[in-house]
């Protein structure tokens, strides 16, 4: 953050008062934007190069992605010097694709273990002496109905966030674990149905996954 200030604010001041005392043919805004880019750029690859933690995956590809090429590059006062000197991304191609990689692998885990431990809560829940929880007047789960379609919402929003291609990868597979959850939910919900038809509140618990499916419509 510190590296992407600096360089925006300094190629700026190079744009706006440096320049015009040279001659055109100096090409002195592109030497400065070079030069910062290619700084950036080491310093970059350097940390993709590391042991990174998945924030810091997330954080870095971010930058490639985002920050640097939308956010810094096309500022008002830059955007139209930049776009004549081509200064490309901040990592190379193998190295950004090896990252998205590791993230949507990460991801697609997170999301996947979230959905189960929300199962198993929900399925604890059906075992307890407690009468479901309603919204609205009608029985449902908060936590099952909401909270897995807010996972996978929130899972597809902050791939999207880095770039499209890399959303569209993670709502691919996102997809794929859905169903299979769903297959888990009902498995559990059919289990309860056989074997749990004293549990003083079999009706209510009954309507509330009923509910649910359509939220998960």
């Amino acid at each position: 953050l510190h590296m992407g200030m600096t360089m925006k604010e300094d190629l700026t001041v190079v744009a706006k008062h440096i320049k015009q005392l040279y001659p055109p043919e100096f090409n002195v805004f592109s030497i400065y934007a070079e030069l910062y880019h290619n700084y950036f750029a080491s310093q970059a690859k350097k940390n993709a190069e590391s042991h990174l933690e998945d924030k810091d995956i997330y954080l870095l590809l971010s930058w490639v992605h985002n920050f640097y090429p939308k956010e810094m590059r096309k500022d008002h006062a830059l955007a139209m010097e930049l776009d004549k000197v081509k200064l490309g991304s901040l990592l190379p191609s193998s190295l950004s694709k090896e990252l998205e990689k590791k993230y949507l692998d990460s991801e697609e885990v997170t999301v996947k273990t979230s959905l189960s431990r929300c199962l198993d809560k929900e399925i604890q829940r059906w075992k307890e002496d407690k009468e479901p929880e309603k919204l609205n007047g009608h029985f449902q789960s908060e936590l099952l109905g909401i909270f897995v379609i807010q996972s996978i919402y929130s899972g597809q929003k902050r791939a999207e966030d880095i770039s499209k291609a890399v959303g569209e990868e993670l709502s691919r597979r996102l997809l794929k674990e859905l169903p299979a959850f769903l297959r888990s939910y009902r498995d559990a919900f059919e289990d309860f149905k056989e074997k749990s038809k004293k549990h003083t509140y079999y009706k209510a618990i009954l309507i509330a996954n009923i509910n649910n499916c359509w939220n998960f419509r």
